[in-house]
């Protein structure tokens, strides 16, 4: 399936049985309603999914589950957050042939690339598959910035299609657009800043508050590209709060939080994540109320 890059692509949650089970039949409810509320993609297995908790046969099932669930109406991409180039490949291989429409690919994780190692890392997984990927540029979390000069070595190879830009500077979007015009593709991967980078000149948002506020998420990046900035920034402004849970060490436990509040997800996670609880909890959940209180009629919304 062709990928267009742009719109809303969530970066969705793993609900989980209490016992830590994969929650299969939620997942595949979770990732309809998204789609029905107007997603243009799913990546499935990133940070938000708690990736670093799940074996490669429970992200397989994952993508199973994602696949019969989208049955061709969104493209549905696998993260790829690896510590060996070769497991990155044989990952990227595996779940080519198991269906995948593309990938979200990380730098090697827990050690500190250099430059020249993280192109030669993205270069060997990117030759070893014929699926687009979006490269995933977070120095803050990760350690390892991208730069146009890296992205220009990287530029040759026709399946190096996008970024998540996760820098949180923003004159980088302006930067990329300068170097590469329409051939690298811009999706906002910091909620806090996705108004900001779309209005820069972003194609997408790869979305955290999504798995809560689908509906939301899709208006607000479609007013934004209308031209609507007034009613965008409206709905911004209200959206702001919830969208700081996304900047969180504990954004998982927090954005599923609000999905329960919403009726589309689970609170479940894998230790070592725990359940909120006392202040912490209390404080979260005002948050939620106080935005749902509030909430928009997006109903004017209903042909945009």
């Amino acid at each position: 399936m062709t990928i267009a890059w742009k719109g809303i692509y969530p970066a969705v949650t793993t609900p989980f049985h209490p016992d830590e089970s994969l929650d299969l039949d939620t997942f595949s409810r979770q990732l309809d309603q998204q789609i029905l509320a107007g997603v243009d993609g799913i990546i499935i297995g990133g940070s938000l999914g708690e990736a670093s908790t799940l074996s490669f046969s429970e992200r397989r099932e994952l993508l199973q589950t994602g696949l019969a669930t989208s049955a061709g109406r969104v493209p549905v991409l696998m993260n790829i957050a690896e510590r060996r180039t070769t497991e990155a490949i044989r990952q990227a291989q595996t779940l080519e042939q198991d269906g995948a429409d593309g990938f979200m690919l990380l730098p090697p994780l827990n050690y500190g690339a250099s430059p020249d190692e993280t192109v030669a890392y993205f270069r060997a997984v990117a030759q070893a598959t014929h699926l687009p990927i979006v490269i995933y540029n977070n120095p803050v979390d990760y350690k390892i910035g991208v730069s146009t000069d890296m992205f220009a070595q990287l530029i040759d190879l026709s399946n190096i299609q996008a970024v998540k830009e996760s820098t949180r500077d923003l004159t980088n979007v302006t930067r990329l657009r300068n170097a590469f015009g329409e051939r690298i593709k811009i999706l906002g991967g910091v909620d806090t800043l996705a108004l900001e980078c779309l209005v820069a000149g972003g194609d997408g948002w790869i979305a955290g508050l999504v798995n809560a506020f689908p509906r939301e998420t899709v208006v607000l990046y479609r007013l934004v590209k209308a031209g609507r900035l007034d009613e965008a920034l409206q709905l911004y402004r209200w959206f702001m709060p919830l969208l700081e849970l996304d900047i969180h060490p504990k954004l998982v436990q927090y954005i599923k939080l609000a999905a329960v509040a919403t009726g589309l997800g689970t609170e479940h996670t894998r230790a070592p994540r725990l359940a909120l609880s006392g202040a912490e909890r209390q404080g979260i959940q005002g948050i939620i109320d106080r935005a749902l209180a509030q909430r928009p009629d997006l109903k004017a919304y209903e042909n945009l």
